[in-house]
């Protein structure tokens, strides 16, 4: 059975990213609630797999321009 809804702790170890990272993550508004995350009814912090997968995989949906950083510089 796949469980969509995990822990942080639970998050971190599935996924690589410190429990300090995640709630880093989560206060600076990088993880949205209610899309990567929610508090469930007691209060718990919990991380949705579904939505860390959108945000992962959303920013190569939204652009496949090169960034200006990745420009060569020519002499």
């Amino acid at each position: 059975m796949a469980v969509n809804w995990l822990t942080i702790r639970r998050f971190s170890e599935e996924s690589g990213y410190t429990e300090h990272a995640i709630r880093t993550k989560i206060k600076n508004g990088v993880w949205l609630e209610g899309q990567v995350w929610i508090k469930a009814p007691d209060r718990r912090v919990l991380i949705s797999v579904d939505g860390y997968h959108q945000w992962v995989e959303g920013p190569a949906l939204v652009s496949a321009a090169p960034s200006r950083s990745s420009k060569s510089i020519v002499s």
